[in-house]
């Protein structure tokens, strides 16, 4: 499935189409951009053709100097049948060999006014966003003091009435049901909503609740880098849970690795307070300071000394 095409940039940015219109419709398939300026120069044997071009002053200030031979003979080979487009920087003039080639090969010529650097970053960040891998859980996903906090567990667990008692609490809601992943970086997943049951949580018994309607504005988010996984699941009395928190278990969600908590789900615990504190210790670890570690040194060392003075 094609996830971005060269007219989707251009709405992005409002770019303006100036010759190849046939082609907007062709795929964009790398978050790489191509600055060809080596290829401008007459070497085309590594020549990603598959990227974005992007044409600043410097590649096109190099190209006047070319005879007129060379200038054809550049832009022609360009322009392929699997090149996106070509974005020229600066609202700077498109010279007509490239306009011809274009117009040929049916390759979107497009032109900006930013300059070249900054519109290479909003590219692609815009194409990093787009073309990410992504992947769909079966949770909630809430904001918790700034920790992007995934609660998984079967169906009838409690998610969304723990996910609940957290916003009635101030927290921030960002999905309910499912919540669409995609891995922007190597260790950077953020969760999103799908648009259909965006703001809404599933109760049951009191059916479908607007968030957003209920508590304000300022109960919900679009979306969250997800930090913490806490796992609900029945209290198994033949189950060991851990008790000090030193043994960290992680879930592998595409290919990052994500803080992963069980907690056992039994009458009388308060989930949306332990859930809470749970996001509130995850980021004193991040911080260097560790409960349990502490401790165990205690521990150890009231140990040592014990031993010490039965000498």
């Amino acid at each position: 499935m094609v996830k971005v095409r060269t007219k989707d940039i251009i709405e992005k940015f409002n770019l303006e189409l100036v010759s190849g219109e046939e082609g907007i419709n062709r795929p964009i398939t790398t978050t790489d951009i191509s600055r060809p300026g080596i290829e401008m120069a007459g070497y085309f044997e590594y020549y990603p053709a598959e990227r974005l071009q992007l044409i600043g002053k410097t590649e096109l200030s190099f190209f006047e100097k070319l005879d007129e031979a060379d200038r054809k003979s550049r832009m022609e080979r360009l322009c392929t049948d699997i090149t996106p487009g070509i974005i020229i920087s600066r609202g700077m003039e498109v010279p007509e060999e490239l306009v011809e080639a274009s117009e040929r090969e049916s390759v979107p010529v497009l032109r900006s006014n930013l300059k070249t650097t900054r519109l290479s970053g909003h590219l692609t960040s815009f194409l990093e966003s787009k073309l990410a891998p992504t992947t769909a859980v079966h949770g909630v996903l809430i904001d918790i003091y700034g920790v992007g906090v995934l609660i998984t567990g079967k169906s009838g667990v409690g998610k969304s009435e723990t996910a609940l008692e957290l916003v009635k609490r101030g927290h921030r809601l960002v999905a309910d049901d499912c919540v669409e992943i995609r891995q922007e970086d190597q260790d950077t997943l953020v969760g999103t909503s799908p648009e259909l049951i965006e703001h809404l949580l599933e109760i049951r018994g009191l059916g479908i609740i607007n968030v957003m309607t209920l508590f304000g504005a300022g109960s919900v988010r679009t979306h969250k880098r997800i930090s913490l996984v806490i796992h609900l699941e029945l209290w198994d009395q033949a189950k060991t849970y851990d008790r000090l928190g030193l043994d960290e278990e992680t879930m592998k969600i595409i290919d990052t690795d994500i803080t992963k908590l069980t907690v056992p789900v039994r009458p009388g615990r308060n989930l949306a307070v332990i859930i809470e504190v749970a996001a509130m210790n995850f980021r004193l670890k991040r911080m260097g300071m560790n409960a349990a570690e502490q401790f165990t040194s205690r521990l150890s060392t009231a140990i040592m000394d014990g031993g010490q003075e039965d000498r």
